[in-house]
């Protein structure tokens, strides 16, 4: 079921992902998406390298697959969040998909395996994926649920769990991608 948070989200994350902001996503704006994400491993991770280039390519697909109804493999605002809302938030599609980002993206960011981002390291995450860095305090903050100055892999996936499907327009998760009001 669609709400109106859900499609302000996804339109946001389209903007996002469309870098070159042509209206369209291609093969090639997932590519660069991707490599933007492995770019925040260390360059011996090869590990979560891989896994968050399989995600994005298996999100891709899926897009491609349920979506795209353009024969030069291009997928629009409305499509996009068509498939996003009936396929990509599908349980199934979801966990090895989007949390499987989520969980070699955490892996890779952490870099000194404590198991928890600091705030240096979220706002490093988001600095290096074009986000505005005005929100990342700010976002960091309302994420850190326990207040304890870190965000832990449940905290993080909590987050991104409620920015793909919660309903609530306050949800802390909502600040992802920056001030859910800029949406």
């Amino acid at each position: 079921m669609s709400t109106t948070a859900q499609v302000k989200k996804f339109t946001t994350l389209f903007q996002w992902i469309d870098q070159n902001g042509d209206g369209w996503l291609t093969l090639g704006d997932f590519e660069q998406m991707a490599e933007l994400f492995v770019a925040l491993a260390s360059p011996d991770d090869e590990e979560n390298k891989s896994a968050i280039k399989h995600a994005f390519m298996a999100w891709w697909d899926l897009l491609r697959e349920d979506g795209d109804k353009h024969p030069d493999e291009e997928v629009g605002r409305k499509e996009f969040i068509g498939t996003m809302l009936a396929s990509v938030t599908a349980p199934a599609n979801f966990d090895r998909i989007i949390m499987g980002i989520v969980n070699s993206l955490m892996s890779a960011l952490d870099v000194n395996r404590d198991g928890v981002l600091s705030e240096d390291e979220y706002v490093r995450m988001y600095d290096a994926l074009g986000i505005d860095p005005r929100t990342s305090g700010e976002a960091f903050r309302r994420l850190d649920r326990d207040g304890d100055g870190t965000i832990s892999h449940d905290e993080f996936r909590t987050a991104i769990s409620e920015f793909y499907l919660s309903p609530d327009e306050d949800a802390p998760g909502n600040w992802l991608l920056g001030s859910p009001q800029n949406a």
